[in-house]
């Protein structure tokens, strides 16, 4: 099958041509973006009223306190492990305190994303790419530059981190998108993601531990790979029950950690409905995503998550993805394989579900699922026109 069955029918053919629509309505000298200056959600913006579905009920689940880690607690960290481990078989999500990462850094991530999303857009749009945005700084708008319908109602700025760049730094690439005012900006951002990386592998080694594997297994998997910083600013909407800060969806990536401001609006499916994760200035969530389903040979749950918006205050989260190095083969190990007529998924690249979902298909609660599809069947298509 041609790889175009699998395409989202939402992308667009020209990756920036919404935006530069938008730039040509905005002024320029105007600090409000697009969507602060609407009175009315657009029809792009609408999302259809199945998926509306309102949620009034807490998600009750035991914070996760990971300082015991930190203390080497052997006993204390398999019952950490106990509790991450059912998290993940029915939701794929839980959150921890005591992770070691200071309080400041997070409020000076803050500081700066107002900084950032404050600015004028044609300041903003300097930190557009037509790469992947892996390399440099990525701003979208509503991710109008790659879909036509059921938009979010946010901005973004993305960016790629790996330590030890071969290429350049964080603090390279706001100087180089945005001018040398914005260093000190780099700088935060990068001390974030080093940060959110270490902490991404010590859960790794934790949630090896709860599968019953190598407890170094994933964490050596992960250590080279190149990681996905993401800031988001959901400005307040004149119409909330009418459209989604971020759609339902599961994270192609392998695990996110988020920080949701105290304004909240992050929610999880759990027990076969919507359920509100409530903010916390001391926790993080972190979301299993389907590439780590994928390594957990189908065992624990990708998190089907989304973000509501709300018409009186703006909200903002922090969001880190951890991912693998892109030529990496994703496959389980060992101990949660016996035989491959046991395999949940085939192998592949994350380079190759990156495309996926990047190029063919719209993240939804199924991507991993259709991605299998769409990569068996182009094996198929390669393997007959070979032979």
């Amino acid at each position: 099958m041609d790889s175009a069955a699998f395409a989202s029918t939402h992308l667009l053919s020209s990756p920036f041509e919404m935006q530069d629509q938008r730039l040509n309505q905005y002024n320029s000298s105007n600090d409000s973006s697009f969507l602060q200056s609407q009175t009315n959600v657009p029809k792009q913006f609408l999302w259809p009223k199945v998926e509306l579905v309102n949620s009034n009920q807490e998600l009750l689940e035991p914070l996760v306190d990971i300082e015991v880690f930190f203390r080497g607690d052997e006993l204390a960290i398999q019952q950490v492990a106990r509790v991450i481990r059912d998290a993940c078989l029915n939701h794929g999500c839980f959150q921890v305190i005591n992770h070691g990462v200071d309080s400041s850094l997070i409020t000076a991530a803050y500081d700066h994303l107002n900084r950032f999303f404050q600015l004028p857009i044609s300041q903003k749009l300097r930190a557009r790419t037509t790469g992947d945005g892996l390399n440099t700084l990525c701003y979208s708008g509503a991710h109008a530059d790659r879909f036509a319908s059921r938009l979010p109602w946010k901005e973004t700025l993305t960016f790629g981190f790996e330590e030890n760049p071969k290429e350049s730094s964080v603090i390279d690439s706001f100087k180089s998108s945005l001018g040398d005012d914005f260093e000190e900006m780099g700088k935060i951002y990068q001390k974030y993601c080093e940060e959110m990386k270490s902490l991404a592998l010590m859960v790794m080694e934790i949630l090896a531990i709860s599968l019953g594997v190598d407890r170094l297994h994933y964490k050596k998997f992960f250590q080279d790979g190149r990681s996905i910083m993401r800031c988001n600013y959901y400005p307040p909407c004149p119409e909330p029950g009418l459209t989604f800060g971020t759609g339902p969806h599961c994270d192609s990536t392998s695990l996110t950690i988020l920080h949701q401001d105290e304004v909240g609006g992050l929610e999880i499916f759990a027990n076969n409905k919507w359920q509100i994760v409530r903010p916390r200035h001391d926790a993080l969530v972190i979301n299993i995503g389907d590439t780590f389903t994928a390594l957990s040979n189908g065992e624990y749950k990708s998190c089907l998550h989304r973000a509501v918006v709300n018409s009186e205050r703006a909200r903002r989260s922090l969001v880190f993805f951890l991912c693998p190095r892109e030529d990496k083969v994703v496959r389980p190990p060992d101990d949660l394989v016996h035989g491959e007529a046991t395999r949940a998924y085939p192998d592949f690249t994350w380079s190759d579900f990156h495309l996926f979902t990047q190029k063919y298909y719209r993240a939804d609660a199924h991507t991993l699922h259709n991605f299998t599809k769409w990569l068996l069947s182009s094996k198929s298509s390669h393997h007959n026109f070979t032979n």
